[in-house]
């Protein structure tokens, strides 16, 4: 799943690119600030602009293109259906009708604003927070004061989770050797439904001999952070810099436009 899982929490990969090697914690605030200032913005030149930024990152980090391009396929069909209808939905000069149902033109606009901020966004976010791995992830968070509740359910499933899906293809295994077919039949539902809930029920009784285990170790409710807490360097000095210099200039583009709005 990631290097940090296959060895020692505190390494670090050698010939990744500058920007995958600044302090995960500045990581994280920095893209939590683009995400907040993209999602305020409505100029188009603006959000253009955000989207070029999002891109040179997704270039100097040299990240996978064919999978970074199925991932923010992945979410843009999570959206598909609500840019679609924006148009027919939203109140405005009509631009072209389809079967009687006039699409306005405001509707039109916002469906390609909220195209290129969902994109934007998941692509900062691939860059900046998905190249971290999931341990390093949870050690930054917990430095950043996140409640602790969030940190260990975030370890805990990204630990467990191909745990789970090892027990729901044993399951599978034992239902195909059974002779089971999956039809479009009354049948196969009620078969699905006990799938989901033996899968549940052995997910269940694992967490709680995990839990068991954990307390014999003497687990307390709290993970120990061993990370080496390294101070900022030159690299984090100008990874901020940049970082507000960039968040400054999509602002300063959007007021120039008249249309920044806060939210």
């Amino acid at each position: 799943m990631s290097y940090v899982l296959e060895g020692d929490a505190t390494a670090r990969p050698r010939g990744l690119p500058a920007l995958t090697q600044v302090d995960p914690r500045l990581r994280i605030l920095a893209t939590v600030a683009f995400a907040v200032t993209t999602v305020a913005l409505q100029d188009f030149a603006a959000l253009i602009l955000a989207l070029a930024v999002s891109l040179g990152a997704l270039l100097h980090g040299r990240l996978p293109l064919a999978n970074t391009i199925r991932q923010v396929i992945t979410v843009d069909l999570f959206m598909i259906f609500v840019i679609l209808s924006l148009p027919f939905t939203t109140p405005g000069e009509t631009a072209f009708t389809v079967f009687g149902l006039a699409a306005s033109q405001e509707g039109i606009a916002d469906a390609f604003r909220i195209a290129l901020k969902a994109n934007a966004v998941v692509l900062m976010m691939l860059v900046m927070v998905g190249t971290i791995g999931p341990v390093r992830l949870g050690h930054a968070l917990s430095r950043l004061k996140v409640p602790p509740m969030f940190v260990h359910l975030m370890l805990f499933t990204v630990r467990y989770i191909e745990v789970l899906h090892e027990e729901y293809q044993r399951l599978r295994t034992a239902m195909r050797t059974r002779g089971f077919q999956a039809r479009c039949d009354w049948h196969t539902i009620r078969a699905m439904g006990y799938l989901v809930g033996m899968l549940l029920i052995r997910a269940f009784d694992r967490s709680e001999r995990i839990l068991q285990a954990m307390r014999c170790r003497g687990f307390d409710g709290r993970f120990h952070v061993l990370d080496e807490h390294r101070p900022a360097g030159p690299r984090e000095v100008l990874f901020a810099l940049g970082a507000v210099t960039v968040l400054a200039l999509l602002i300063a583009v959007e007021v120039r436009h008249g249309a920044f709005v806060s939210r």
